[in-house]
């Protein structure tokens, strides 16, 4: 099979001709269809994220068709339709998987990161960490579902009942979970680049009812704000921004240090909070939510042996809504 591999942090990736993984017991091999670009491959690719196991091959927002059963398999059959997110596998017997925080595991393996992930013709997968895809998506549109909407959803979870809402970053993740909250019926304020007209365009287009660069203050103060961009300086404007009692959630696996702040735009109850990994239940929530809101996801499509070209229009902010990767 083709894939694109990651050889060492900081080194674009390389096509290379690989096996076809056989899938072991409790494991599916599935024939990719399509794979999200993630900020996290990016992280990946950089050198931002400590440990992976290299080489490597990136990428955990996968939708593709089961093509060959592992040993033990009863969870899905021969040409099921499936998704494949950042969470691989987790122990199942330490105390944060005991007490539903599986996302929490120290021994969890994600996909894309310490195994193989979906920049490939073919992976495999442990079949309980798998989620039927629904039918009302295409692959190339429910493939950002799997990280920027998960991780996003479980941002936004941790939001709470905030009826005024603000998004740092509109990027993959925010243009999901805007459409969300938007349905719920809580207000979104978008914040973007400076100068980012388009983006603020695009925030406006999918129901923000207000939407300008991260420097500025939004029209009202927010009950809460989610910090999607991996910009440790947005966390105090955040800050300044949210009521009393509000939260701010940063969203990412990584973030530049955020600098110090004075504590009055702490106090009054505000807190930060950030966001490890998902669930298997923050998942089946999702997508079920997802089918009825509609979220109608926006994706530019590359080729597999385009990867490196997705990722650089990513770092350099040239995407609006989110990069997939097609696999013929």
């Amino acid at each position: 099979m083709m894939a694109m591999v990651l050889e060492r942090p900081g080194a674009p990736l390389r096509p290379m001709d690989l096996p076809i993984p056989d899938p072991g017991p409790g494991q599916i091999r599935v024939k990719v269809h399509a794979c999200g670009v993630c900020r996290t491959d990016l992280h990946l690719v950089d050198g931002e994220l400590p440990d992976p196991k290299l080489p490597i091959i990136p990428g955990h927002e996968i939708v593709g068709s089961v093509d060959k059963l592992g040993e033990g398999v009863e969870r899905f059959s021969l040409g099921d339709r499936v998704g494949i997110p950042w969470l691989g596998w987790t122990c199942g017997e330490c105390g944060y998987c005991r007490s539903g925080r599986e996302n929490l595991c120290d021994n969890a393996r994600f996909t894309g990161y310490t195994l193989d992930g979906g920049y490939a013709e073919y992976t495999v997968a442990d079949q309980r960490y798998c989620f039927p895809i629904p039918s009302g998506y295409a692959d190339a549109q429910a493939a950002p579902l799997l990280c920027a909407g998960l991780i996003g959803y479980r941002s936004y979870r941790m939001a709470g009942d905030a009826l005024t809402l603000g998004l740092y970053g509109f990027g993959a993740a925010a243009h999901i979970i805007g459409q969300i909250a938007v349905h719920q019926g809580r207000t979104v304020y978008a914040f973007t680049k400076r100068g980012d007209s388009a983006g603020q365009d695009f925030a406006r287009s999918l129901g923000a009812a207000w939407a300008g660069g991260s420097d500025q203050q939004p029209p009202t103060p927010m009950d809460a704000a989610i910090v999607f961009a991996p910009v440790g300086a947005i966390v105090p404007a955040a800050l300044r921004n949210v009521n009393k009692g509000g939260i701010v959630v940063c969203a990412g696996i990584h973030m530049s240090d955020i600098p110090s702040f004075p504590y009055h735009i702490l106090w009054g109850e505000r807190a930060i909070k950030s966001v490890a990994n998902l669930t298997r239940e923050d998942g089946e929530e999702l997508l079920r939510i997802a089918s009825e809101v509609p979220v109608k996801t926006h994706v530019d499509v590359y080729r597999l042996d385009q990867a490196n070209e997705a990722l650089t229009a990513l770092r350099e902010g040239k995407l609006l809504g989110a990069a997939v990767l097609a696999v013929e």
